[in-house]
């Protein structure tokens, strides 16, 4: 079934869940993540030290025909056919974020036939645009912005190679963003990134929402110019500034009043620290109808910012870089934002309040977030960010991180995976007390808070130390995390206790599992009502075995022994919904996606 980017909009939406119930929350925690890099992660491709693949790339769709998103990912600086051309990688993937196979495009592969120069970077910006040529195979724009500006639609093959394309010449963009169907005209749209725009002042940078034609040519009257002088955007804006940045997040009409809002960086503002202005457009025009910036100590975001000079001789953390649309994370109705300060190698997700302000944050990096990220000094880990979806088919979602800081591999992109958790709240006012603590920024012996978190920042803390047991304090943002150990106890000090339903599961999403089929296991029928069957090869069979249904939450629901070839499972006392069955066997592990109709 051919993936529809035309439904990213809902796709989104699915992840995205208003609980109002007092008595649960949900969020998004970390559930690991694959590096794909050459030679690792399935990926193999004559991609050299240097080409820094990784600094752009988007989900496309399913190319392919298998039923899993597939992934583009430039590669600005290849050789191919002269210094600097440049290419773009075509990722066909598998479900657990490895590379089934990969299509290079570039002037020696993949049937292009387009004429690069030296030093054109075709793939600097890429994006996946839907199928532009009603073949029933997505589509992808790419742009190579140095010595003669073009971006091209590029259409493909089921293969990932070329099957024709468009040029579109003079188009001044370094970064490019699939917006969705704004005109309704039945293609997507792109807006085109120019932070090099010198038309109001060296460096202010500009963007530009491109719409195109049946024969995937710019239509040059309806393009819509947004800077300091068009588009309504007006003052804020100074000299360096690099607005447009990378790339923009459409994040729709947050606060339900008609206009659309698209969150956009200027990573070179403030010295460099960088920052991000979410603006609201007109649903008609387009044209900016009020802003809002955020940057260090501005509209709710707290963080302080580099404005060091780096290794590469810029200036500050250039927060902004990079943005990606990612639903609504932590469940209050209004879409949150990752973005990032790649000069830090900080990752972050921005929790929106409605008004467009930060309502609260959490870095993603080495230390924080509990992937488990080990990223070199200058890897620049954020400066690319692209929203997957739901690779895996299970209700989680995958977010692509790249940094393309090039080093033997040539570049990398971090997938990571996120998983919704459940925090559900004891009644009352209660903490937990006693056990062994795993994190806490509470001294009990002189009554105060060293660090105050936020209930989402408290949460990742949970997620991090695996604690089932979470106390937070509203009032003085307070947050402990204990182990099973811990007892509920009465709180005196309005704290509230919560249990992390993801903590101390034994569902792993390791990639190191075998398939259903290298295990020899069969899980029949699949959709089922009631039971399902799981049935083990005699070759495989072993007297020491174990099956094991768990929720998309990662909670353990029950556990049979295998004692036979075929075992019977009952689901039908669950709702309707995707479950996971797991089956161990003699230290031979497998998992198979059940729906229970």
């Amino acid at each position: 079934m051919k993936f529809n980017l035309f439904k990213l909009l809902v796709l989104i939406v699915l992840f995205s869940s208003n609980f109002s119930n007092a008595q649960t929350r949900t969020q998004w925690s970390s559930d690991g993540f694959v590096k794909i890099e050459n030679g690792s992660s399935g990926l193999n491709s004559n991609i050299e030290s240097g080409d820094i693949f990784g600094q752009d790339h988007d989900q496309i769709g399913d190319v392919n025909g298998d039923g899993v998103i597939d992934i583009v990912v430039g590669s600005r600086t290849a050789d191919d056919g002269g210094t600097n051309n440049g290419a773009v990688h075509i990722l066909f993937m598998n479900n657990d974020g490895t590379v089934q196979s990969n299509q290079k495009i570039s002037m020696l592969e993949g049937g292009f036939t387009g004429t690069l120069t030296t030093g054109n970077n075709f793939g600097y910006g890429v994006a996946g645009i839907g199928d532009y040529d009603n073949d029933g195979i997505p589509d992808i724009a790419v742009a190579a912005p140095l010595v003669t500006p073009t971006l091209y639609i590029i259409h493909l093959n089921a293969d990932g190679t070329v099957k024709s394309h468009v040029r579109n010449d003079n188009v001044n963009c370094i970064g490019i963003t699939a917006v969705g169907d704004l005109n309704n005209d039945g293609r997507i749209d792109v807006v085109a990134c120019d932070p090099s725009s010198d038309l109001d002042g060296n460096n202010i940078g500009a963007i530009r929402i491109l719409f195109f034609d049946a024969t995937s040519n710019i239509i040059q009257a309806e393009t819509k110019l947004i800077n300091p002088s068009n588009g309504g955007f007006g003052t804020g804006l100074a000299p360096g500034d690099q607005f447009g940045g990378r790339e923009v997040a459409m994040l729709g009409d947050m606060d339900n009043d008609g206009t659309i809002e698209m969150a956009v960086g200027a990573f070179r503002s403030d010295g460099g620290k960088g920052a991000i202005w979410i603006l609201s457009l007109d649903s008609t025009t387009l044209d900016v109808v009020s802003k809002l910036k955020i940057t260090e100590g501005l509209n709710g975001f707290s963080e302080t910012l580099s404005a060091a000079t780096n290794p590469n001789g810029s200036d500050g953390a250039q927060f902004g870089h990079a943005l990606s649309n990612v639903g609504d994370l932590n469940g209050d109705g209004i879409p949150d934002l990752m973005t990032g300060a790649n000069q830090q190698s900080n990752g972050y997700i921005l929790y929106l309040n409605a008004d467009k302000s930060v309502k609260t944050f959490v870095r993603i990096n080495n230390d924080e977030s509990g992937f488990g990220l080990s990223l070199d000094a200058n890897e620049r880990f954020s400066r690319s960010i692209s929203f997957v979806g739901d690779l895996r088919g299970d209700g989680t979602i995958a977010v692509n991180y790249g940094g393309g800081a090039g080093g033997s591999a040539g570049g990398t992109v971090y997938l990571l995976f996120f998983k919704p958790c459940t925090l559900s709240q004891e009644p009352g006012f209660n903490h937990w007390d006693g056990g062994n603590t795993l994190y806490s920024n509470w001294t009990h012996s002189t009554q105060t808070v060293s660090d105050s978190l936020t209930f989402e920042q408290c949460t990742f803390k949970a997620f991090e130390t695996n604690a089932p047991n979470m106390t937070y304090n509203f009032n003085d943002g307070r947050c402990i995390c204990k182990d099973s150990t811990a007892t509920l106890t009465v709180s005196t000090e309005l704290s509230t206790a919560f249990v992390n339903e993801c903590a101390g599961g034994e569902l792993s999403t390791s990639t190191n599992d075998l398939s259903p089929d290298e295990a020899g296991i069969k899980v029949f029928p699949n959709p089922t009502r009631a039971r399902v069957n799981v049935s083990v090869s005699n070759t495989l069979f072993a007297d020491t075995g174990d099956v094991s249904v768990y929720n998309l939450m990662g909670e353990l629901l029950q556990t049979s022994t295998i004692s036979g070839p075929q075992t019977s499972i009952d689901l039908s006392a669950y709702p309707t919904g995707i479950y996971l069955v797991r089956t161990n066997i003699s230290g031979v592990r497998s998992t198979s996606k059940v729906i229970k109709e």
